[in-house]
């Protein structure tokens, strides 16, 4: 499982401090306790572009995908 999360780790690097930030906040704060759905959803959020990324992060906007804006809103409210 630590190999799994330190690859996942790697991939929470992005271009940006706040991304880098915010992605491994959640990683290392919900990921493990978050149902399957939640952890799916966080991989596909690692796919997506920094740009879009950084928008959706930073409240810029919301998906209009209903489980990636469920996460989104999880890791804006994680404490810092």
């Amino acid at each position: 499982m630590s190999e799994n999360i330190n690859k996942l780790r790697w991939r929470c690097r992005r271009g940006t401090l706040e991304l880098d930030l915010m992605l491994l906040r959640y990683l290392e704060n919900r990921y493990l306790a978050a149902e399957l759905l939640e952890q799916q959803t966080f991989l596909r959020m690692l796919e997506l572009e920094d740009t879009e990324l950084m928008r959706y992060l930073m409240g810029e906007q919301l998906p209009n995908d209903d489980s990636l804006k469920n996460l989104v809103l999880v890791i804006r409210a994680l404490p810092v």
